[in-house]
C-alpha cells in the first residue's frame, strides 16, 4: 500500500491558532540522513529543485520531506498575512512532526534564512531530528531588511508605511505584496549582526549573476559562520534560481557529500 504522504496528494497538518493554517506536506519514507526542503519566497514544493531532490531521494532510498508555507502552493492561508516568524513556525512544526534522525536541510533563497533559523532552534531544544548539514542555495538571510527595505525607493517605503502594503513588480509573474507587517516582523529574526553557530557543515551555492540576492550577500553570510567546514561555491554564470541541469547536479553533489 502507498503511504499517503508519498502519494501524489499531500497530507495536511494544522499549525498555529486563531485560526490555524493548513500546511501541505509531502514526506517520503527512507534512510538517513533525510532531506528537508525549505523553499523560497513565493515558491512552492513543486519547483524544479525540490522535485529533483525528491527524485534523487527516491532513487537512493533516502527520506525526503517537502512542504509549502502558508499562502504558498497547496497550503492554506493568505500570502499577505505571511511573516518570517509565521513561516518559521510552520517549518519547525513540519520538521518536528515528520523528521527523525540526522537531516540534510536544503534551503533556497528565503529558505536559506529559514534553514539558519531552524538550525538555531535545533541547538536550543531537544528534537527527534538532528542536523547532518545545511545546503544553502542563493541564501537570503535578513532579506526583508537588507535586500528589501534598505533598497526600496522613498515612494515604496512611504506606500508601505501609509497603506500597509506595496505591490512590488516581479520578473517571475504578477506583482506581489510586500506588507508593513512582513518588514517589521522580519526584524525579530535578523541574524547577520553576529556569529551564526549552526553546529553542522554548511555548503553555500551562489550565482554571481543573481539579480535578487547579490553574491556579496553570500560572502557576508559566510563571514558570520564558523570557519570550519563551510564552503562557498560561486557559480560565475549562475542566476538566482540555479535550476539548470548543471546547477541541480552541484546541489545534489553537495547533498551527497553530507552522507
Amino acid at each position: 500500500m502507498t503511504n499517503p504522504a508519498e502519494s501524489d496528494q499531500p497530507v495536511f497538518i494544522d499549525v498555529g491558532g486563531a485560526p490555524a493554517r493548513r500546511i501541505a506536506v509531502r514526506a517520503r519514507a527512507g534512510n538517513a540522513p533525510g532531506l528537508f526542503w525549505l523553499g523560497g519566497f513565493k515558491s512552492d514544493m513543486k519547483g524544479t529543485k525540490a522535485l529533483a531532490l525528491d527524485a534523487w531521494a527516491a532513487e537512493h532510498g533516502r527520506a525526503c520531506v517537502r512542504f509549502d508555507y502558508s499562502g504558498h502552493g497547496e497550503s492554506g492561508g493568505d500570502f499577505v498575512e505571511g511573516t518570517i516568524g509565521r513561516w518559521l513556525e510552520e517549518a519547525l512544526a513540519v520538521f518536528e512532526q515528520f523528521c527523525t534522525g540526522p537531516q540534510v536541510v536544503i534551503g533556497s533563497s528565503m529558505g536559506g534564512w529559514m534553514a539558519l533559523l531552524l538550525a538555531r532552534e535545533v541547538k536550543r531544544r531537544p528534537m527527534k531530528a538532528s542536523l547532518a548539514g545545511l545546503i544553502l542555495i542563493a541564501p537570503a538571510p535578513d532579506f526583508t531588511e537588507e535586500l528589501m527595505w534598505k533598497g526600496f525607493s522613498r515612494e515604496a517605503r512611504r506606500e508601505i508605511e501609509e497603506n500597509g502594503v506595496w505591490h512590488r513588480p516581479s520578473e517571475y509573474g504578477e506583482p506581489y505584496p510586500i506588507t508593513k507587517n512582513l518588514i517589521e516582523e522580519g526584524r525579530n529574526h535578523l541574524i547577520l549582526g553576529g556569529t551564526i553557530d549552526v553546529g553542522c557543515p554548511v555548503r553555500i551555492l551562489q550565482g554571481a549573476q543573481d539579480p535578487d540576492v547579490p553574491w556579496q550577500h553570500a560572502m557576508r553570510l559566510t563571514h558570520r559562520l564558523p570557519a570550519e567546514d563551510v564552503v562557498l561555491t560561486m557559480i560565475q554564470d549562475g542566476d538566482h534560481r540555479l535550476s539548470r541541469p548543471q546547477d541541480i547536479a552541484r546541489i545534489i553533489a553537495a547533498v551527497a557529500e553530507m552522507g
